[in-house]
């Protein structure tokens, strides 16, 4: 493999542009789809029995949604735009395997009612992604998982 093959693609704004209407147009997502979807979302999330107190900690629920909808953006449309840390975030809250299993279960229910059909799949994807992803760093945080490291090689 030659260097320039290995080398890795340079990001600029105009394919960052190109991958987001290129993921729009496969999927019908836009951004008023995924704030109006993130909107319905803690809507029923609020309200549910398990994952309601933990959004009760929420004290400024629009920025909430800003945040969460600019979040969507950029893993959904690959734009770019969110730049925050969930990790660090969701940490404290004490969050169980149930809390994730509610909201993947309460995201899919939100999902197929707010998106094009073709976006569902799409969005579950992520979703599933995100809660593993959290939910296995929350559990190292809190050594509830060996952290396996690779061996040194000595010289």
């Amino acid at each position: 493999m030659t260097a320039a093959a290995s080398a890795p693609i340079p990001e600029t704004p105009e394919r960052r542009a190109k991958l987001t209407r290129e993921i729009a147009e496969a999927t019908g997502l836009d951004e008023p789809t995924l704030e109006r979807l993130v909107r319905r979302f803690y809507e029923t999330a609020r309200r549910d029995e398990l994952l309601g107190p933990v959004f009760s900690r929420v004290s400024d629920w629009e920025a909430h949604v800003v945040t969460i909808a600019t979040f969507w953006s950029s893993v959904a449309l690959m734009t770019g735009r969110y730049h925050g840390q969930p990790m660090r975030a969701h940490i404290p809250l004490g969050l169980t395997t149930a809390h994730f299993a509610r909201w993947l279960a309460l995201w899919t229910e939100t999902v197929r009612a707010e998106c094009p059909p073709q976006a569902v799949d799409y969005l579950q994807e992520r979703a599933k992604g995100i809660a593993r992803s959290v939910e296995l760093g929350i559990a190292v945080q809190r050594d509830e998982l060996p952290v396996t490291r690779p061996a040194r090689r000595t010289p």
